[in-house]
């Protein structure tokens, strides 16, 4: 069971996140869901504010992850900042998913906007936005025991050094091995979410022989209207 769950679903969500991403390419170049013409300026803002927000409370959580010791966070200043940046995006960055999902969720749009995955993704983001708030705030941790460092950080960077160490999640509290699991749903269905485009339907767009043409019945309705 150990071996199950921090090693083998680690590297099959990972590889799933790698195929899905060709497989979204190859159909439709990301264009789906996130380049709508028929998306409304709540959702463009809404992706925006998603795109800005994701990106940075990713690129805190690696930093905190780099700067953290074995068994200690980072130091002063550092983890302050850390700390409210990543609240800052956090909330922008949920506030940008609820703009993106609820629209098509609530309204049932006549064009399938929204697919089976798509119906549980926005409660996956929530579920892993209040798991990192409570081991964010977890009192057990301090500078001289950090929890997060001791148990997700050792297990997820053994991840990319091809020696897993499943051990680090053996006896975490179960909120930690909670989150762990809720990362790695969320990062298996990703490319198979309209949030496949979030990130990579910008970087593709911008390459001349990448961009898709809209599909016809978006081509005729631009063209009638």
């Amino acid at each position: 069971m150990l071996s199950l769950l921090w090693i083998i679903l680690p590297y099959s969500a990972f590889l799933s996140f790698a195929v899905g991403h060709l497989w979204r390419y190859r159909r439709d170049r990301f264009h789906s869901y996130t380049a709508r013409p028929d998306m409304d300026r709540t959702q463009r803002l809404g992706s925006t504010a998603f795109r800005i927000g994701f990106g940075i409370v990713v690129g805190a959580r690696i930093t905190d992850m780099i700067a953290s010791g074995p068994h200690s966070r980072p130091e002063g200043s550092i983890y302050v900042v850390i700390l409210i940046v990543e609240i800052i995006a956090g909330v922008a960055a949920m506030i940008g998913a609820a703009l993106l999902f609820l629209p098509d969720l609530i309204a049932s749009p006549a064009r399938p906007a929204i697919t089976r995955l798509d119906r549980i993704t926005l409660p996956v983001l929530i579920a892993g936005l209040l798991s990192g708030v409570l081991i964010r705030f977890d009192p057990n941790s301090s500078d001289a025991g950090y929890r997060t460092a001791e148990s997700l950080f050792a297990w997820f960077r053994s991840l990319f050094t091809l020696h897993p160490y499943p051990e680090a999640m053996r006896h975490a509290p179960l909120i930690y091995q909670a989150r762990g699991l809720i990362l790695l749903l969320l990062i298996a269905i990703w490319p198979y979410t309209r949030l496949a485009g979030i990130f990579a339907g910008p970087i593709i767009r911008l390459i001349p022989r990448a961009r898709p043409e809209l599909p016809r019945p978006f081509r005729a309705r631009t063209a009638k209207d």
